[in-house]
């Protein structure tokens, strides 16, 4: 990822290993795994002090079922909120069904949650221990791997923000973000431009071999065609400082949503969580501020977001908003619901 002068250009590469037929171990998995890890951490710890019923034996089972919950869910909500034509999809590529590609990305976070809850509702009512306080730990250790999950968007190249202001992009800050797949775009430019720095640039070249790797199959086939665009986004991503120069100029320049939401989202959220439990509070309480915080984090982080082609909104306000205004009523209502219970109070950090 080179630091140009004017902004940040992206050149990750998903795979954190490659072994080769398009497997290997990919950054958005290592997410994943952080933040169960870091979940599991907490819950044991809660466990061991005493601030939760839960023992380590059930911490483990509890965190196996919230994995699924997070899996399913997600999935499933990526599925049906972004993209139900992968419900039908069917190609000859392991796993076949379009709705099981989980290694070409594809989660949403409000599906992931949803799953969670299913998940602490069942394990709850199995195990005899108050729903309230599963979901309050699910909740409270959750807040890592949304932040997790955002550093791995950006490492994909996902989830852009909206364009910077046009008084911004003649010499735009070093904090925006700029992608080499607007060359792929059709409405992109520069194509006079475009074609001549790809004259000097070989398809055979061995930037352009490398950056091949991580490319999609429609790159491929255009870098075969000799399709200029095609050629600079390989030779950009196989780390040609000289075709990255040249083109970064051409290019427009991002807000840095995803760093904005891993900070939201992994951070403010799980401190102002702390906060709220830092003395035991009843069951579900956690929960309810868990929904209301995250779901006004997100309302916020979603002005910086470009919204997806063909995504459902009313005026103004995408699915996602929607979604999120729909966690603000239903946690603050759930926390204050849960507040009144006459109930014992449960956690805390507060020895």
């Amino acid at each position: 990822m080179p630091l140009l002068a004017e902004s940040m250009l992206h050149t990750l590469d998903p795979m954190a290993l490659r072994l080769g037929g398009g497997f290997g171990v990919r950054w958005y998995g290592i997410s994943y795994a952080a933040g169960f890890l870091a979940a599991w951490l907490i819950m044991r710890w809660m466990s061991r002090t005493r601030r939760s019923p839960l023992s380590e034996p059930q911490v483990g089972d509890f965190l196996t079922w919230v994995i699924g919950g997070v899996l399913i869910g997600g999935r499933l909500g990526h599925v049906l909120f972004y993209d139900t034509h992968l419900l039908w999809t069917f190609t000859g590529e392991f796993p076949f069904w379009g709705l099981l590609f989980i290694h070409k990305g594809g989660m949403s976070s409000h599906g992931g949650i949803l799953g969670v809850l299913v998940a602490c509702w069942w394990w709850a009512r199995q195990n005899a221990v108050p729903v309230g306080h599963v979901m309050d730990l699910a909740s409270f250790s959750a807040c890592p791997g949304l932040g997790f999950g955002r550093l791995a968007n950006w490492i994909n190249g996902e989830l852009w923000g909206k364009p910077l202001p046009e008084s911004m992009q003649a010499s735009p800050p070093w904090w925006s973000v700029k992608y080499p797949e607007q060359m792929l775009q059709p409405g992109f430019g520069h194509a006079k431009e475009l074609a001549e720095i790809a004259r000097a640039v070989p398809a055979t070249s061995e930037a352009v071999i490398r950056g091949l790797q991580r490319a999609p199959m429609p790159v491929r086939e255009g870098v075969a065609q000799g399709m200029p665009g095609d050629v600079l986004y390989a030779a950009c991503y196989g780390g040609d400082a000289g075709v990255q120069a040249k083109v970064a100029p051409l290019l427009t320049a991002y807000w840095p949503n995803n760093f904005a939401q891993a900070l939201t989202d992994g951070v403010v959220l799980f401190a102002l969580l702390a906060i709220v439990w830092w003395k035991p509070r009843r069951p579900g309480v956690i929960t309810g501020c868990f929904f209301a915080f995250y779901g006004v984090l997100r309302l916020g982080t979603e002005q910086l977001r470009e919204a997806d082609a063909g995504v459902f909104r009313v005026g103004p306000l995408t699915l996602p908003m929607l979604l999120s205004l729909g966690m603000v009523a239903g946690g603050a209502a759930g926390a204050w619901w849960c507040g009144r219970r006459n109930v014992a109070r449960m956690g805390g950090w507060r020895a």
